[in-house]
């Protein structure tokens, strides 16, 4: 590949899989338009409709475990091209489907597609590219990744109120036919690190992956019958996750010490960088995924806004965004990783404690400000956080390294899901309300505004870990 094509191959490359990865996140983020129309076609409670939402981060975060396993044994060609191929099919499903748990196993296919696909690019960014050169690298491929979020809402807001919100599931259907096709010209059929791929290999670690899985369900729908549900029930099952939190650590130890290949290799954790990182990165998922999800739905059932509204509004918030990641990308070789990273995490918590002074007679440019203040904090954080984690990791941990920030990330975004929805719930009982009644009111407004608050104390969280990201940046070469 890299002789057909020359010098430029590793861009075309990046470019090949930063479409896939697009059609994976738009995927994710989109359905949030469409989730208060699904409710009422399908008249489901608020907490099964989150479900659209928290199935597929539940799906995304247990796959992303068994992504290295993928490469190793199929190749980065077979593994991406079967990925869209399930992404693809989910999103003709789910259009497609006419009762609602047909809907959701749709989303938990797409989940599951988008979970191996998202640790690929920055296998490839570590690997194909010089240390000089992965801070642009990264910057550009955040540019393009981010455009499918920003411009994701806006078109698919316009979508729900014209065609309803069936109309949502097919949009990733183009993204997948282009990405399968670059695929098939740009991205090769080894396995990291150029060995050949036969689909032989060590075996999957299955009981690594159920255990993890069972403690991931357990966790969430823990976190889902705290919302009104059973105490005794909540409380069980928040401890069988931390049981088998417990089992998994203890199976991945007994795995290695054995001789066979972990599902996760615990060694990570050793580099103090990496594992600061790691926590960082589940820290700010809660707070990411968080107000991805409860953003639309404030803009709906608190501002009462139109869903082509809710995607005009963010839409300078995303290409606001794309411009930063640009920037930051440039700025990682001469700044260090704590100080973007810190930087970013104070800007994205100032965007959510002043979320409260949003009222109903507002003017919406105010909305737009704090959201363009929080895209520029994200900007940040997105080119610098898993490269400056995962530098001093030895190549032949950055599959695993990418596979595991990503699954941690993302389990903090299942997790911020879940909790903004506990949170909002709780708040807005507290003050007398529901978001059963057809109109907003003060009362529900200040529930939201405390939601908002909470996930800037998370943010204030991350920094705290984020300030022990100290290692250096990796410095170009001088010019010959």
């Amino acid at each position: 590949m890299r002789e057909r094509h020359g010098p430029r191959y590793r861009w075309l490359l990046l470019m090949s899989v930063m479409v896939g990865t697009m059609a994976s996140i738009m995927s994710s983020t989109v359905v949030n338009v469409a989730i208060p129309e699904m409710s009422q076609h399908f008249t489901l409670s608020q907490e099964r409709a989150q479900w659209v939402s928290s199935g597929f981060m539940v799906a995304m975060t247990v796959s992303m475990l068994t992504t290295p396993w993928l490469l190793a044994r199929y190749g980065y060609r077979r593994t991406y091209v079967g990925t869209m191929v399930l992404l693809l099919a989910g999103g003709v499903a789910g259009g497609l489907a006419g009762q609602f748990p047909l809907v959701l196993a749709a989303r938990v296919a797409e989940g599951l597609a988008a979970g191996v696909v998202q640790p690929i690019p920055a296998i490839i960014m570590l690997r194909a590219f010089e240390p000089h050169e992965q801070g642009r690298a990264s910057g550009l491929f955040g540019m393009g990744v981010v455009l499918a979020p920003a411009l994701g809402p806006s078109i698919g807001g316009v979508l729900v109120d014209w065609f309803g919100w069936r109309s949502i599931f097919f949009m990733v259907v183009p993204f997948c036919l282009v990405s399968i096709w670059l695929a098939y010209r740009f991205v090769p059929t080894s396995a990291p690190g150029g060995a050949a791929a036969f689909g032989q290999g060590p075996r999957l670690d299955w009981r690594g992956l159920l255990l993890g899985s069972v403690g991931t369900l357990c966790l969430l729908n823990g976190l889902v019958e705290v919302r009104g549900g059973d105490p005794l029930l909540a409380g069980a099952l928040l401890v069988a996750a931390l049981l088998a939190l417990g089992a998994t650590i203890a199976w991945l130890r007994h795995a290695r010490s054995t001789g066979r290949e972990p599902l996760l290799n615990l060694d990570l954790f050793r580099y103090r960088t990496y594992a600061f990182g790691s926590l960082v990165a589940f820290i700010y998922g809660i707070a990411l995924f968080g107000s991805t999800y409860l953003l639309p739905v404030y803009m709906q059932l608190g501002l009462q806004l139109p869903a082509s509204h809710v995607g005009t509004i963010l839409l300078p918030s995303g290409i606001v965004l794309a411009l930063t990641i640009g920037i930051a990308g440039r700025l990682t070789t001469r700044l260090p990783t704590y100080v973007m990273v810190s930087g970013g995490l104070v800007l994205l918590a100032a965007s959510f404690a002043l979320m409260p002074t949003i009222g109903l007679h507002s003017g919406l440019w105010l909305l737009v400000a704090w959201a363009i203040l929080g895209r520029i904090g994200l900007g940040f954080i997105l080119p610098s956080l898993n490269l400056g984690a995962m530098r001093p990791l030895d190549k032949a941990l950055i599959p695993q390294g990418a596979s595991a920030i990503n699954f941690l990330r993302m389990l903090g975004g299942a997790t911020g899901v879940s909790l903004c929805a506990i949170v909002l719930e709780w708040r807005l009982a507290a003050h007398g309300d529901a978001l059963t009644r057809p109109e907003t009111s003060p009362a529900r407004l200040a529930a939201f505004n405390e939601s908002f608050l909470m996930l800037a104390a998370v943010c204030a969280v991350a920094v705290v870990a984020a300030w022990q990201l100290r290692d250096a940046p990796q410095a170009a070469p001088a010019a010959q």
